[in-house]
């Protein structure tokens, strides 16, 4: 006999015993779907909720949002929109492009733009040279305006046929050899560099302050001839013991071309330190 859906059942025979058993089986499984649905609406809940969310910040993001709040997905107040222009002063540009520095050869090319003192200690100063692993000892000095007294043959006619101002001598020693470097000072580059490629004779070499007599009554010495900017420079090389020079002496040219190469280096630093001058110069 049954009382309906879920109503007490009785046990075999009828004797109006309840059937503890089923009725106990039937309030479990009862209480089991409650829990279901309870969990089940639950995580439904959940998933509309997140939902709700989820529409409210892409709203809130986008520019159309249809509540009209001036708040973000924080809750917090929005930043005003900046303006679309400011009204701060911008830097301007000029379209003309500046002058390109000054070329350091320029102060050294012509004597209307070489205003560099002209003296012993602006080419060969201190008491001793050195480049790299080698020192020189520095000898005699000289200046003079008499060009064709500094020469050996035929260089001094080619000097003053060049229109030669002066010559600057200064004799280095290291190991037995010797080398003058003589700087003969013209008005233009043009001339230094025609008496350069004219050379014939040599500069005459220069003894005193502790340096013997060198490369003279007929001894056989090393000569060059160079130019750069409106100087021509020379050199004569040799033994302080009047041993004749050979190809084989590399101590002789070692001293000659380092000479060589630090005269260079004096006319160029000329030019740069006065190109340098002329570039931080305030505009007329």
């Amino acid at each position: 006999m049954s009382f309906g859906q879920g109503g007490p059942s009785w046990g075999p025979g009828e004797s109006r015993t309840p059937d503890w058993a089923a009725l106990a089986e039937a309030s479990a499984s009862r209480g089991r779907r409650r829990r279901w649905l309870l969990v089940g609406g639950g995580a439904l809940a959940t998933a509309v909720v997140a939902a709700i969310v989820a529409t409210a910040v892409i709203t809130t993001d986008g520019k159309g949002g249809s509540s009209g709040s001036d708040k973000n997905a924080s809750g917090l107040p929005a930043p005003a929109d900046l303006p679309s222009q400011s009204s701060e002063p911008r830097p301007s540009f000029s379209s003309v492009a500046p002058p390109p520095p000054p070329d350091p050869k320029e102060f050294i090319a012509d004597e209307r733009k070489d205003k560099a003192p002209v003296t012993v200690d602006a080419f060969f100063p201190g008491r001793r040279l050195t480049m790299g692993d080698r020192a020189y000892v520095k000898g005699a000095t000289a200046r003079t305006t008499n060009c064709a007294a500094t020469t050996q043959g035929a260089l001094g006619s080619i000097l003053a046929a060049n229109g030669c101002d002066q010559v600057i001598r200064a004799t280095y020693t290291r190991n037995g050899a010797a080398v003058t470097v003589g700087v003969a000072v013209f008005g233009t580059e043009a001339e230094a560099g025609k008496a350069a490629r004219q050379a014939s004779g040599g500069i005459a070499s220069l003894s005193g302050a502790g340096v013997p007599t060198f490369c003279r009554g007929g001894s056989v010495c090393r000569r060059t001839a160079n130019s750069y900017g409106r100087y021509a420079y020379f050199t004569v090389g040799g033994f302080t013991s009047g041993k004749n020079v050979t190809t084989a002496d590399k101590n002789v040219y070692a001293v000659g071309d380092d000479l060589t190469d630090f005269t260079f280096r004096q006319i160029r630093h000329r030019g740069d330190v006065q190109a340098s001058s002329a570039a931080a110069a305030p505009a007329t």
